[in-house]
């Protein structure tokens, strides 16, 4: 099929980094690799940071770029299909759902995300657009139990479908694991909010543990750097290295080199990167909050404790640094997991799979 892909949070090719562009970016990599053919529509970006920003603007742009598209499509031919990526109340498709309609193009969403709490203000005019687009998709494909249970609530008429977060792990299977004992490694944006919460639960955590011969490797960046390299100073400073922002290539190197991966993982929706580092055969230690649990397979590729709690954290460090036959087997359980369940070669066929049943295979 030929098949329009928009992104409204941010587009595949956005110069900042972060979990949301890559799993648009693998996305429509999987879709490649099931024999579609995929072009970014439009590079509009309808994120509205906060409450009090203009709307009208937004709106404005909107109505030129599906009078863009449409002037395209009417000289050149429509596509197959419409996929969104990642709608929600901060970033609603508003190009999406009124181009479906005016050109009978059956319209897909992933990952939409639908929370009641959030119908407030002009909020909830945008939780109104998802929920058109919702209604009008041929399926919406949920990459969390939390995420489809929303949408099931919010609209129980809609077509829903399943899949699980994924990546692509050649790079870090390329490299043979070879673990220093007692080095850790965590991979995160160093922002405020969730973030910077799990920075200041890491380090509570490992404080906890200062006896323990460890080291921490930090890779990521960003605007409150200086606050994350605060949380960690004290006895903890000497521990940490610093690694700044790394490529893909670079990340995969030094998780090759590292033994466990923590992050508690504080409003992850899922979190790319616990797959990348069990794919470089690093056994994670994360809370088993908001999404984690669907990228760490608790006891078979990690271990996941009560969310909020810092001593289980630390303690569940302690034990996996005591116990090198536990942290091996959880390894190499690790990396089984992301091969065998979350790589892009198995997800693109189940991609596929919904994809075609869904809309009547027009490919």
């Amino acid at each position: 099929m030929n098949i329009a892909f928009y992104a409204p949070l941010k587009a595949p090719h956005h110069p900042v980094p972060s979990g949301d562009r890559l799993m648009a970016r693998q996305l429509i990599a999987a879709l490649g690799i099931a024999g579609h053919a995929v072009s970014v529509v439009s590079d509009l970006r309808s994120f509205l940071p906060a409450s009090d920003s203009p709307t009208a603007e937004r709106e404005a742009k909107a109505e030129g770029e599906i009078a863009r598209i449409s002037a395209l499509w009417r000289a050149g031919g429509t596509p197959d299909l419409w996929i969104s990526y990642h709608p929600y109340y901060k970033a609603p498709d508003l190009i999406g759902p009124p181009l479906c309609r005016q050109f009978d193009i059956p319209y897909l969403t992933v990952e939409t995300s639908y929370s009641g709490r959030r119908n407030l203000g002009r909020w909830a005019e945008a939780q109104d657009r998802v929920l058109d687009g919702v209604r009008l998709a041929a399926a919406n494909i949920c990459l969390t139990a939390r995420d489809m249970q929303g949408l099931a609530q919010a609209a129980p008429e809609a077509r829903l479908a399943r899949l699980s977060p994924f990546i692509d792990p050649t790079p870090y299977l390329e490299r043979l694991p070879q673990p220093q004992a007692g080095r850790m490694m965590t991979v995160a944006m160093m922002r405020s909010g969730d973030k910077l919460s799990s920075y200041r639960a890491l380090a509570q955590a490992l404080g906890q543990i200062l006896p323990r011969p460890f080291t921490l490797g930090i890779i990521g960046d960003g605007p409150e750097r200086a606050e994350v390299e605060q949380i960690f100073g004290g006895e903890l400073g000497g521990r940490v290295t610093w690694h700044g922002q790394k490529s893909e290539g670079e990340i995969a190197e030094l998780l090759s080199r590292a033994a466990i991966y923590v992050w508690p993982g504080h409003g992850e929706a899922y979190g790319l990167a616990y797959l990348e580092a069990q794919a470089a055969g690093l056994p994670v230690i994360a809370e088993d909050v908001a999404g984690v649990a669907e990228a760490v397979a608790d006891g078979r590729s990690g271990v996941l404790v009560p969310s909020g709690d810092t001593n289980a954290f630390a303690l569940a460090v302690c034990n996996l640094l005591a116990d090198e036959d536990k942290r091996a087997r959880l390894a190499a359980g690790a990396r089984r997991f992301v091969t065998e369940e979350r790589s892009i070669e198995t997800i693109a066929g189940k991609l596929d799979d919904i994809i075609r049943s869904c809309t009547g295979d027009r490919g």
